[in-house]
């Protein structure tokens, strides 16, 4: 029925990155029996699975069980890090078939620590990249840059550093607008973006017209069982109902939901939050052409 499930383990972090606000909700860590009794419900309904929304899936406690649990379902895995503790898991994320592409957030390093020496971080996420590529060529990689408006010495640091690691050549012309992918070294590719506007009250009205993937590509659950529409939902301002009290498949054909999802469909804005995010401007038709645009774009949501 969808194509990802967010599906948030833990909406702690180990950074505060600029990027991303401060979670409102209260702190919560996803335990494994309720990850499992959740995931029975979802993996049926997606293709694959992201274990996040907000927070650092690997600084979880119990990573590693909800790793097991997801190869017990035999559900594909994307994973989203800043990166940090790559090196405690690696064997563990390259070993797992369940794990389908791991996504690297590069611009969190230099927000948080804008002083240190970058090459201590990026090494341990090359090593992971490389050691995939010999075990598991498969395995999708992706290293994002997603802070195209800010400080070009930064990333011009990491391309010289990727290119001396992988002996490549990045070209270093980019089109800004909608995500750009740049495959550089077998199954590794830099993505690109420039920060984007989370949705909030506080946002000008955008109008009640445009499209969204939001409950038709994907919805997302937070650490909490809160069912969101949308990926960028940080704190369940939509709150479809919550899944540790009620069947997910109750909440996805509630009326509310397919209210929002039909409106998504025909171009109405049915709900009050949605239109107040600018995110929905992405969508519009002289952003660049071709369906599959904007699929790419909520697909490589960071």
């Amino acid at each position: 029925m969808f194509k990802r499930i967010y599906l948030e383990i833990s909406n702690i972090c180990n950074v505060q990155c600029s990027f991303c606000p401060v979670v409102e909700k209260d702190k919560k860590l996803m335990n494994p029996a309720e990850f499992e009794a959740i995931l029975k419900q979802v993996a049926p309904l997606t293709e694959i699975v992201c274990l996040h929304l907000m927070g650092e899936p690997l600084a979880h406690p119990k990573f590693l069980q909800i790793l097991e649990i997801c190869e017990q379902y035999n559900t594909q895995i994307d994973l989203t890090t800043n990166g940090i503790l790559i090196k405690k898991y690696k064997d563990q994320l390259i070993n797992s078939k369940c794990v389908r592409q791991v996504n690297f957030s590069l611009q969190a390093f230099k927000d948080n620590f804008p002083t240190r020496d970058i090459e201590p971080y990026l090494l341990p996420i090359f090593e992971f990249v490389q050691s995939a590529h010999e075990v598991r060529p498969e395995l999708y990689t992706n290293l994002r840059l997603w802070n195209q408006e800010s400080n070009d010495s930064d990333n011009e640091e990491i391309y010289t550093k990727i290119e001396a690691y992988f002996n490549i050549e990045i070209n270093r012309n980019l089109e800004l607008g909608l995500i750009k992918s740049k495959r550089i070294w077998n199954r590794l590719y830099l993505h690109f973006d420039s920060r984007f506007e989370w949705p909030s009250f506080l946002l000008p009205h955008q109008g009640t017209q445009g499209r969204c993937h939001g409950a038709v590509n994907h919805i997302g659950i937070h650490a909490d069982g809160s069912v969101v529409p949308c990926c960028l939902d940080k704190n369940a301002v939509i709150n479809l109902g919550n899944v540790k009290e009620q069947t997910l498949s109750d909440i996805i054909n509630s009326e509310r939901f397919t209210k929002m999802r039909d409106g998504f469909l025909n171009g109405v804005l049915v709900e009050d939050f949605c239109q107040h995010c600018t995110f929905i401007n992405r969508f519009n038709k002289g952003a660049k052409k071709g369906k599959n645009a904007l699929v790419d774009l909520l697909d490589h949501k960071a």
